[in-house]
């Protein structure tokens, strides 16, 4: 999967001039639509106190309830994203990682809501953002300067960096798009019968969200809340 992976990511640029509306304008878009909302898709926030209350003001349990969900809600749209073959994979991959990057962003905004972060500030943006990304590649992008430092890092920075944003949002193109790309080039095979493809498509964004959930609430600690 590696390997794939790595091959898929470097496909990346022949992904965005095939299917141009695949592109960092286009998730730093879907993740403050994620954030705020949009027609009767609700708000981060909203839906993240939702669970709030359903867990009787315990945090942590809301926390579970919000990863619970966007799991179950990722598998979903795994399963139906990958129910076609090799010849669809123009369409299926930019709508699978349009998908990702709605579904993670809201999750990871719930969280940080949850945890006493103000989704207003663009720090904190930028923070959310960065944990689509998982820990491995943002200590790789810590590492090789191309990240100042670590979603807690970003949140609780004296200064906004307007730059960031932009560059944060390219890296996590790249990166969804390798996870989606390469796991359709490793399982091209089991794609062949379109319920297997599905099945490992709903696995495979279902254990991702999981993974992004559990990293933001254990990178974005708890602050008072105001």
């Amino acid at each position: 999967m590696g390997l794939a992976r790595t091959a898929a990511r470097g496909l990346v640029p022949l992904g965005l001039k095939l299917g141009p509306h695949l592109s960092s304008e286009l998730v730093r878009d879907l993740l403050q639509r994620a954030i705020e909302g949009v027609g009767p898709f609700r708000g981060a926030a909203t839906a993240a106190d939702a669970h709030l209350a359903e867990s009787g003001g315990d945090v942590p349990a809301a926390v579970a309830g919000l990863i619970d969900r966007h799991v179950r809600a990722a598998g979903v749209q795994g399963f139906v994203t990958n129910l076609g073959g090799l010849t669809t994979m123009i369409v299926t991959i930019p709508a699978n990682v349009s998908g990702l990057a709605l579904l993670q962003g809201h999750l990871v905004a719930g969280i940080a809501h949850l945890h006493g972060y103000d989704l207003d500030d663009p720090r904190v943006r930028n923070a959310v953002a960065a944990c689509l990304l998982g820990p491995s590649v943002v200590d790789e992008l810590v590492r090789l300067g191309r990240l100042p430092s670590p979603p807690m890092g970003l949140a609780t920075s004296p200064v906004h960096d307007p730059a960031l944003e932009a560059s944060i949002a390219q890296d996590v193109t790249t990166e969804l798009f390798g996870r989606v790309g390469g796991r359709r080039m490793a399982t091209s095979v089991a794609r062949r019968v379109p319920l297997l493809g599905g099945g490992v498509g709903a696995v495979g964004d279902g254990m991702s969200t999981y993974r992004v959930g559990r990293y933001a609430e254990r990178e974005l600690r708890p602050r008072p809340r105001p």
